[in-house]
């Protein structure tokens, strides 16, 4: 991973395109970037080396699967051990309908997005799945009422990977 890769304006307008429709066509994106094919190859290859992109993927789209209930629960842990803590996130990882798992500070060890059938189903996962893990003492729960929108950072020509 190059730490140091820094951005222009072809990069820039290379990552807009591609974050907008992952599938398209390369020789597309060359032409709105005026540059040839074989240079966007080359570019995204770049990128992809620098760790600025970390591959494509199809996006579900939970409704249509049948998943109408969104929440996000905060997960309490009973740190007594140091062990504890990987103990929940190893537990916590196996149960399918949670879809991202954040490890964050402050009153919560773990804060997780669920997708669950209905709300019935969500009750049924935080009861018998989540609050059945020992070392977890407590959940709160937020649901989603509706997802507002959501988007990729923003991309600023000359950002230099630093971590």
């Amino acid at each position: 991973m190059n730490k140091n890769f820094q951005i222009d304006s072809t990069d820039k307008k290379i990552l807009e395109i591609l974050t907008k429709n992952a599938r398209e066509p390369y020789l597309e994106v060359a032409r709105e970037c005026g540059v040839t094919g074989a240079a966007i190859h080359q570019r995204v290859q770049k990128l992809f080396d620098a760790g600025l992109v970390g591959g494509s993927q199809f996006i579900l789209n939970p409704k249509g699967l049948g998943y109408h209930t969104c929440a996000y629960i905060g997960i309490q842990v009973n740190l007594t051990s140091p062990t504890t803590h990987e103990t929940v996130f190893q537990k916590i990882k196996q149960i399918p309908e949670v879809v991202e798992c954040h490890h964050i500070s402050g009153r919560y060890s773990l804060f997780v997005k669920v997708f669950t059938k209905n709300n019935e189903h969500l009750k049924k996962l935080i009861i018998e799945k989540i609050q059945m893990i020992k070392e977890v003492t407590g959940t709160e729960t937020l649901v989603s009422l509706e997802e507002g929108f959501t988007r990729q950072v923003p991309i600023i020509e000359g950002d230099i990977m630093n971590y």
